[in-house]
């Protein structure tokens, strides 16, 4: 296995970025089935928020392949720990 290149990297950024958007896009179950018309039980609702901020919290963990040294340099995660944050309220 090599290390991930600069493409690859910031293509995994891009995915977190679709985890920050799905967490953030409502503020509640019932935001959520006013927003997309969707009469998911709000259980099912829940585990989809959870599963987004476990694959936010997988990225942010990514090493090299020294297993010890991050793979990010210089990106920003604000956005990222707010949406963990937010998430884990949303599904506890």
């Amino acid at each position: 296995m090599e290390e991930k290149t600069a493409d690859e990297i910031a293509a995994i950024y891009t995915a977190a970025g679709h985890s920050v958007n799905v967490i953030n896009a409502d503020a509640n179950y019932s935001a959520y089935t006013t927003r997309t018309g969707y009469s998911d039980p709000e259980a099912e609702w829940k585990a989809m928020i959870e599963r987004n901020v476990k694959h936010l919290e997988i990225i942010k963990d990514y090493k090299k392949l020294d297993e010890t040294t991050s793979i990010w340099t210089s990106e920003s995660f604000t956005d990222i720990d707010a949406a963990i944050t937010k998430g884990k309220t949303l599904y506890s």
